[in-house]
């Protein structure tokens, strides 16, 4: 159960639902924009999340788009992953959201609601970083259409009222060469020790993480240090931690210690694929 009162509404348009969080705020009410629900439950229990009303977007249209044109993906962000996952349309993104919980939660919760969630692992973003993604976020000022990397740094930046609508993915992004991995201490199901997803552009890596830092992050110093071909795998992946933002997560899970010792050896297993293909 969730311990505290609050209002539940479900608009059927984004003009709407902007309209309703306004009014909320007016009210006085503190109003939360919901997909899946799946982390405001359980963070409520926590006591780390309250509202006072949620705004259901799973019934605007352009939330639940899945829309594969020519030369664009478009993704609405109250597309469940179990969606995702069945319908494959970037098989990066299918393998990463597929190993997002276990599938009676991949049910509930959304794309959107795993990027811009609280809880700090936050994986199915790291396939749209490393395909340079574009977002389109309402607010009261109308849509927006920007890069990923404009609004996801560390956790994505919103400004009040507004919300994630879809994500749009070049189709050129979608065949490249790819790894994923995720490593957790025991099992097939739990939080990771670390996750790392990469594509193959342009004879480049591009890699991204999850669980090794406390925020999901692509770093082009750490790309560009796996990248100097010239040295052998081991100096690159050496240099490569070096480059890594802090902290390293040092928790329940697994040390700092073991979690770079983890990731030296994910890497090293994921990049001699890659650079084999």
């Amino acid at each position: 159960m969730i311990p505290f009162d609050m209002t539940y509404h479900r608009p059927i348009s984004i003009e709407e639902a902007v309209q309703l969080f306004e009014t909320l705020q007016q009210q006085g009410k503190k109003p939360l924009y919901y997909g899946g629900g799946t982390e405001i439950i359980t963070l409520s229990r926590l006591h780390f999340v309250s509202a006072d009303a949620v705004i259901d977007i799973k019934h605007i249209p352009e939330c639940r788009t899945l829309e594969v044109g020519q030369h664009e993906l478009v993704l609405g962000a109250a597309l469940s992953l179990t969606t995702i996952e069945e319908t494959n349309p970037f098989p990066l993104l299918t393998k990463t959201a597929s190993e997002v919980a276990d599938r009676t939660a991949r049910n509930q919760i959304t794309l959107g609601g795993n990027i811009c969630g609280q809880i700090f692992y936050r994986e199915a973003v790291l396939p749209l970083l490393l395909a340079d993604s574009q977002v389109v976020i309402a607010g009261k000022n109308g849509l927006k259409q920007c890069s990923i990397h404009d609004v996801f740094q560390r956790h994505i930046r919103l400004e009040p009222g507004e919300f994630l609508v879809q994500i749009k993915v070049d189709r050129s992004y979608v065949s490249l060469p790819h790894a994923h991995c995720k490593r957790r201490k025991q099992g097939e199901v739990g939080y990771p020790l670390v996750t790392v997803a990469a594509l193959k552009k342009d004879e480049q890596l591009r890699v991204a993480f999850s669980g090794v830092c406390p925020f999901p992050f692509r770093s082009k110093a750490v790309e560009e240090q796996l990248n100097v071909r010239h040295l052998p795998l081991n100096d690159r992946i050496h240099e490569a931690i070096q480059a890594l933002p802090r902290p390293i997560l040092d928790d329940i899970e697994g040390s700092a210690e073991y979690r770079l010792f983890v990731l030296k050896q994910t890497l090293f297993d994921m990049i001699a694929q890659l650079e084999g293909v």
